[in-house]
């Protein structure tokens, strides 16, 4: 059974407009396959604090009000529906050309971002003010996935041309170049520390890689076309992983016992033993599977190209925990969190779904813009969006 619960959907700019007395945002009420209901939000002036107050037309009540966020209520004969919505706590704008999408993203807790957008730069920046501290040269075409080790100083992307690269982020030098694929590289994984890494590719197939030597180790093929996605973790013991068919070369490290999760444009997620490389399972889903993500030893998700967002049960693969439907634009992104998840999607919306696979908070300020990219630090939220900009909020605000 797919869950479509209604949705508050609110002004991207509210936080903004609302500081002034007596103008207004608009605000709607939407079901899947039913009119939307539209209302609005006036502010009635701002106190000394700052924070604006607001009141809503129709079914539409605010509940709660601070200057970055608000929380509304809208009840009508079936039941009542409620959000908390989020506004940015600062916007970078300089860090990308406005005019160039951020494709990926990611950030270290010690104060650290990394960056690609459309044009092909890929860049790191200070994640407290958006400072551009190294400019990374060296791919030729789009970066499609960027991720920093666990060190937090070192970067790998990998992207159009076909490349996987191993940057300092306190340099900017390349300290490797690994080629292998066939196609353009869409997803990469970094293994513990990071001696070993997996990438995903256009070319249909996921390599494990042994990065000091800039060999691979193994190739998991037949996969069914272009692979979109990969995430790894640690299932339950009960789940069969299998038995290595062959002695695992000494360059492989802490593989053992680990699932590897795939999405797949033809529309299937896949589940293989790590260092087994058995095959696990093979399920179709709605769509091209865009984003994937294994949230605990029980459970994975997955985000189709039609906005389907599947919750997985790794011990019964066949019957999902839950099936939620809030949009009919793309998943794009998931972002770990608390034991629940961010999503990011095509239509400019960024939510959070909690541990029992409700939605529960949005972060607002993009303008119906597809963003790309949502990452934790576990204290803010930052999203890479096709306008060029990279937004943080704050976890501590959004109440998460």
């Amino acid at each position: 059974m797919v869950s479509r619960s209604g949705r508050i959907i609110l002004q991207a700019d509210w936080n903004h407009v609302l500081k002034e007395n007596g103008e207004k945002v608009w605000i709607s009420f939407k079901t899947l396959n039913n009119p939307m209901i539209h209302g609005e939000l006036r502010s009635d002036g701002v106190s000394s604090q700052g924070i604006p107050m607001v009141t809503g037309s129709e079914s539409f009540h605010v509940q709660h009000v601070t200057k970055n966020t608000m929380t509304v209520k809208y009840k009508d004969g079936i039941g009542e529906y409620t959000r908390k919505f989020v506004a940015p706590q600062l916007e970078y704008s300089a860090i990308h050309n406005s005019r160039k999408s951020v494709t990926s993203l990611d950030v270290t807790p010690g104060g650290l971002g990394v960056s690609a957008d459309s044009e092909g730069k890929l860049k790191v920046w200070e994640t407290s003010n958006g400072i551009v501290r190294r400019d990374l040269q060296g791919h030729l075409g789009d970066v499609y996935t960027c991720k920093f080790f666990p060190s937090g100083v070192v970067v790998l992307s990998g992207g159009a041309d076909m490349q996987l690269k191993v940057w300092s982020a306190e340099t900017g030098q390349c300290a490797a170049n690994i080629t292998g694929h066939k196609a353009a590289i869409l997803d990469t994984v970094i293994i513990e520390r990071g001696r070993n890494i997996l990438s995903s590719s256009k070319d249909g197939t996921v390599k494990l890689w042994d990065v000091g030597q800039k060999s691979c180790l193994y190739t998991y093929e037949e996969c069914g076309g272009n692979v979109n996605c990969c995430s790894i973790g640690i299932p339950n013991k009960n789940i069969d992983l299998g038995q290595p068919e062959t002695i695992t070369s000494d360059r492989e490290v802490q593989t053992e016992g680990k699932l590897l999760l795939i999405g797949t444009e033809a529309g299937s997620i896949q589940g293989y033993g790590l260092q087994t490389r058995r095959k696990v399972f093979d399920l179709p889903c709605h769509g091209a599977v865009n984003c994937c993500c294994i949230l605990s030893e029980n459970a994975a998700v997955c985000g189709t190209q039609d906005g389907y967002i599947t919750v997985l049960d790794l011990r019964n693969i066949r019957v999902p925990l839950k099936e939620l439907k809030e949009t009919r634009s793309a998943i794009l992104s998931f972002s770990t969190h608390n034991n629940g998840f961010f999503v990011s999607t095509g239509d400019g919306s960024c939510f959070f779904v909690n541990e029992l696979c409700n939605t529960t908070t949005e972060l607002t300020g993009a303008d119906c813009d597809h963003i790309y990219k949502v990452v934790c630090d576990n204290t803010h939220v930052y999203t890479g969006c096709r306008d060029g900009q990279v937004r943080k909020y704050s976890c501590s605000q959004a109440g998460l």
